[in-house]
């Protein structure tokens, strides 16, 4: 009896760990599960939250890229109703000078013709008939026949006249109907840019009200910023070819070479306005996410033109980059350059050279996340340097 209870107390001695080592186990299994759950229900949510944010953000690009196409269909509408108001003023010139001609001749036939019908043919027979050589009867028939010849002549230029008065009313009414055209496509597109104005507020808006839209926005920008830094270090290196083939065969790389070093802390702004974005790393006030801002945010009222704070050459422009709408590349040499963004219309040709103060463009809202702003930047090479130490 002795060896059966002790072999039963070894027994469950042995037994208490095991069962308490299969409790721990399954403990941590359920435990296990439950963190892999979670984990799943948060990579769902992620997925969602990252449609949810495709989604702004490709409406807000769709939207833009809308705008920047109205805008333009706006532009050239605009420039046909300039042509087509030059056309109707030339054309009613013309028909005024036409009505004018026209009736002096009409006035010069009414003569004539009260004249013919007053003396008759009898007076033309008398005329000749009255010759006392057979000389002067010549002369005389010659000169009936000039006269003749006269009133046809005017006659034709009386027929030619009116011709070109109806050509020219056809042709005002043509351009006014043109015109008509032209006011009702205006019309429409401006109402179309209100529409797309109205849907990009909304994608802005939402983009701004929630943190993960916010957080995707900023990530875009900061693709946008090295794409722009990669733009600019090409714009430099081929500043450099340029500068040393120019060297090769004698000429001066860059008429305004040294110009822009001197005038830091002097330059004028490019607009006048509240700064709304400063140099540097920019924090969020309600999400905490920090940005970098490589250049300075001036808020300006909508179409203020925007003027080079330095003479250079206009090294590029682009009706829709990215996150920074239209913009601006001035070449001010040295590797100097200065950019302008979110321009609502650019006013300067790529190439050409353009002095300070030459309106380069109107501020706008062009890929802004801040609303009517110009967004500005003043590099050397490819770094951003910070734009108030150059700024009056």
């Amino acid at each position: 009896m002795r060896r059966i209870s002790l072999a039963l107390l070894c027994g469950l001695l042995l037994a208490a760990p095991l069962a308490a080592q299969d409790s721990t186990e399954t403990a941590k299994r359920h435990e296990l599960e439950e963190i892999n759950r979670q984990a799943r229900e948060k990579r769902a949510a992620a997925q969602l939250l990252k449609g949810q944010e495709s989604r702004a953000l490709v409406q807000l690009r769709r939207t833009e890229k809308q705008l920047t196409t109205t805008r333009r269909r706006l532009r050239a509408l605009d420039q046909r109703r300039h042509q087509l108001g030059q056309q109707l003023e030339v054309t009613r010139a013309n028909l005024e000078k036409s009505i004018a001609t026209l009736a002096q001749r009409r006035a010069t036939l009414a003569r004539r013709l009260r004249n013919l019908y007053k003396y008759q043919a009898s007076r033309e027979l008398e005329f000749l008939l009255s010759t006392r050589s057979f000389g002067q009867l010549l002369a005389r028939w010659d000169y009936l026949v000039m006269l003749a010849e006269q009133d046809r002549l005017l006659l034709d230029d009386i027929r030619s006249e009116k011709e070109e008065v109806e050509a020219n009313q056809q042709r005002i009414e043509g351009t006014l109907t043109e015109v008509q055209k032209n006011a009702r496509r205006t019309t429409q597109e401006n109402a179309r840019l209100a529409s797309l104005r109205e849907t990009r507020k909304s994608s802005v808006k939402t983009i701004q009200e929630q943190r993960e839209a916010y957080e995707a926005a900023a990530a875009e920008l900061e693709r946008n910023a090295r794409a722009l830094s990669r733009l600019l270090a090409q714009l430099e290196k081929k500043r450099k070819e340029d500068a040393d083939r120019a060297r090769a065969q004698g000429r001066s790389p860059e008429p305004y070479t040294g110009d822009f070093a001197k005038g830091r802390g002097a330059l004028e702004w490019p607009v006048s306005g509240p700064l709304v974005g400063h140099f540097g790393p920019e924090t969020h006030p309600k999400w905490g996410t920090t940005l970098l801002n490589n250049g300075i945010d001036i808020q300006s009222p909508q179409g203020t033109p925007v003027r080079a704070v330095a003479k250079g050459r206009v090294e590029y422009t682009n009706d829709d980059y990215a996150g920074y709408g239209q913009i601006v590349i001035l070449n001010h040499g040295d590797g100097y350059y200065t950019l302008y963004a979110h321009l609502s219309s650019i006013q300067a040709t790529q190439g050409t050279e353009v002095p300070a103060g030459q309106i380069i463009g109107r501020v706008g809202d062009t890929g802004s996340l801040k609303g009517s702003v110009l967004h500005f930047e003043v590099r050397k090479g490819g770094s951003a340097l910070d734009p108030e130490q150059w700024l009056k």
